[in-house]
């Protein structure tokens, strides 16, 4: 079963201006957007639910240091990515 990614203006911005920052993750990015559309919860993908004020949303990882956070949808079958960023960063 494949999952549908829907890309809002908004992250897209937010996606232009990361790869821009931190072109050496534009191929991981890719790949790992590629996998969750086919296995969302592919071990490496470390899909996990966020805690605090973040607590509606999930995560997925890029790599060890970046992570893209993700409201994901169930029942729908569809994706949506909010942000993308450090582990480490508030959003």
């Amino acid at each position: 079963m494949n999952y549908k990614i829907i890309r809002s203006d908004e992250y897209f911005k937010k996606l232009k201006k990361f790869i821009k920052k931190h072109p050496e993750v534009l191929d991981r990015y890719i790949k790992t957007i590629e996998l969750l559309e086919i296995d969302p919860y592919h071990p490496s993908l470390r899909l996990h639910k966020l805690q605090g004020k973040l607590r509606d949303y999930h995560s997925i990882s890029i790599t060890m240091k970046y992570r893209v956070v993700i409201d994901f949808i169930i029942k729908d079958n569809e994706i949506i990515p909010i942000n993308i960023g450090a582990h480490n960063e508030v959003y």
